[in-house]
């Protein structure tokens, strides 16, 4: 039935099951306002209206909902506190999901927003707590008081069509797998019957890397190609649900031992594994799964859910390509996490950071030709931390980028403080050239400022960082080569395609990953001085000089001069010193007190 109109000032009325209508008791008006001061007279007559009746003020402040409102959307709980919102009122339904919750909240919004008088109408739908299918229509007015109503029946319509709008608005449109709201209403369902239930959680491992590399197709066919294996070694009645990007989880009820959980979850991640043959490439991808069983994990799937994401973040924390069960330290774990994230955040307003310098010697001169500028933490109460235990969680949480700009512009401060001779070192991450122009940017406000020429700069780059975007990113380094900024490429040799890096993008220098610095005495030594010197070589050729860092030995020292490295760097010459003492490492080499000479004896 139609909801009814909005009666002058002078009378409020209701709709009959004949459709007419005939004037209820008159509300008193005050002000150009309804006076329901007598709450009780107000709350009888709205309750006699035959559908669902909410008003609520400009800023979403409920004002009344009478009984058939309740009814409809099984709300549950006391709405008669002095300030209740509607997004507050509707949580407390039984039957709505989050999605109409929010389209309702977003409706009322949008009604306040537009300034028109007209009505809105609305098809929303929602499950019983039977599980069959309802569709309710919401109408939206304007009250002459300044206030809102919203109006709602239920609309009876045909069963098919009424069982499949819920269902495809719960529906992944890629996969075909259920959304995040269907699995947790399957999941709690098979919970409360069977009492138990185990909850899986999926990510891609180098998802982003096929995006990037091959493109958005490729990667939605990888999804569902992925779906397929999933669906395939699990039991009928089991829940497979597609969480969003490269996530998925399933619900198993009632869920198998422990030692079998663990089996499925090492087959997910090997079967997951197999390559992929997908328009004629060849995609490989990885897998990590967290674990987390009812009972001795959680009563409700919110909370299994979130015990199987702690046991994902720990699988892909702890090297990837592997699986993890929940296990109580993990809460413990994340609580450290989101407090250093929140640590870490401060520090980045107050600028808690510093600056230590490594010095960095050319070989064919034995000259101080510049310093590596490393980041450090000074935390108000733990000292001193390295970048080595903030800088991965800066990636992840987005607060790289502004630590980035801070260290170039103090570091080309630092430089312009040296001999004209001298470089200073930075390092870029990664996440910095997801935006190419921002770094740019950052990198010309660096050298303006401190009057720092560009070829006394040089970028360290790390190879993982030339994965993505390679177009973009070869534009951006263009950029940066023609303001006379120098690129390394950092950890040479740690990346599965380095040469074919060297021939694409304009680097100045390859910097030798410590790995390949060796102690001389070691078996490998003489496989590692051949990778030393095939490096060096092939720089050489290509008009590059090299720098090989994690040097600890004079003997180490010897080895790579000998197999034509230009420069190095290392605790054997000096480790990192802050920003005080660097004058006095630049005057030792010049005064000859840095006996260069001894070092080769």
């Amino acid at each position: 039935m139609s909801p009814p109109d909005i009666m002058p000032a002078e009378s409020v009325v209701c709709a009959r099951e004949s459709d007419s209508f005939s004037p209820l008791q008159p509300v008193a008006i005050r002000h150009g306002r309804l006076d329901r001061s007598d709450v009780p007279e107000w709350k009888r007559l709205v309750d006699q209206l035959p559908i669902g009746l909410l008003t609520f003020t400009a800023d979403l402040q409920v004002v009344c909902v009478n009984e058939h409102f309740r009814e409809l959307l099984g709300l549950d709980g006391p709405v008669d506190k002095p300030v209740v919102s509607v997004e507050q009122l509707l949580a407390l339904s039984a039957t709505l999901t989050g999605s109409v919750r929010r389209s309702i909240v977003d409706a009322c919004t949008a009604m306040y927003s537009s300034g028109l008088g007209q009505a809105l109408n609305f098809e929303l739908a929602a499950s019983s707590s039977e599980g069959t299918m309802r569709s309710f229509s919401l109408r939206l007015s304007h009250l002459y008081d300044g206030d809102y109503i919203a109006m709602l029946d239920e609309a009876a319509g045909p069963p098919a069509i009424e069982a499949g709008i819920l269902e495809r608005a719960m529906l992944d449109p890629l996969t075909g797998l259920p959304n995040r709201e269907l699995f947790h209403h399957r999941a709690a369902k098979s919970l409360a019957v069977i009492g138990r239930a185990a909850i899986l959680m999926i990510d891609l491992d180098r998802f982003k890397a096929v995006n990037d590399g091959l493109g958005h197709q490729i990667g939605d066919m990888l999804l569902v190609l992925v779906a397929k294996r999933l669906r395939a070694m699990l039991r009928e009645g089991d829940t497979l649900a597609r969480l969003g990007g490269d996530e998925f989880v399933i619900a198993i009820s009632p869920p198998p031992d422990h030692d079998a959980l663990g089996d499925l979850g090492r087959r997910i991640v090997d079967m997951l594994s197999r390559p992929y043959l997908i328009e004629g490439q060849l995609v490989i991808v990885g897998a990590s799964v967290g674990l987390a069983a009812g009972g001795d994990d959680g009563t409700d799937s919110v909370q299994l859910l979130a015990h199987a994401d702690l046991a994902l973040f720990h699988a892909k924390e702890t090297g990837r390509g592997t699986c993890r069960f929940y296990a109580a330290e993990m809460n413990t774990r994340a609580l450290a996490r989101r407090s250093l994230e929140s640590e870490l955040r401060k520090a980045v307003a107050l600028q808690q950071f510093e600056l230590h310098y490594q010095p960095q010697i050319g070989l064919e001169e034995n000259r101080l030709e510049g310093f590596e500028a490393l980041v450090r933490w000074r935390h108000p109460e733990r000292g001193l931390v390295p970048p080595g235990e903030f800088i991965p969680l800066a990636e992840d949480v987005g607060l790289i980028t502004a630590i980035g700009d801070w260290v170039l512009g103090e570091a080309c401060v630092e430089a312009m403080r040296w001999p004209d001779s001298m470089s200073v070192a930075v390092n870029v991450s990664p996440r910095q050239f997801e935006n190419p122009a921002h770094l740019i940017e950052a990198v010309r406000q660096a050298l303006a400022g401190s009057g720092l020429p560009g070829h006394r700069l040089e970028l360290e780059i790390t190879e993982s960082a030339l994965l993505r975007h390679e177009q973009t990113i070869l534009k951006a380094l263009t950029h940066l080569r023609s303001m006379g900024v120098r690129l390394a490429m950092d950890d040479f040799g740690t990346g599965y395609s380095s040469l074919s890096q060297l021939q694409n993008f304009p680097f100045d220098k390859i910097k030798i990953d410590r790995s390949f610095v060796s102690d001389v005495k070691a078996p490998e030594n003489r496989r590692q001085d051949a990778i030393v010197r095939a490096i060096t070589a092939l720089s050489a050729g290509l008009g590059m000089s090299t720098i090989a860092e994690g040097v600890e030995t004079s003997e180490q020292l010897i080895q790579l001069r000998d197999g034509g490295c230009s420069s190095v760097q290392g605790y054997f010459i000096s480790r990192p010193v802050p920003v005080a003492q660097v004058p006095d490492l630049i005057a030792r080499f010049d005064s000859g007190r840095a006996d260069v000479k001894s070092w080769y004896r």
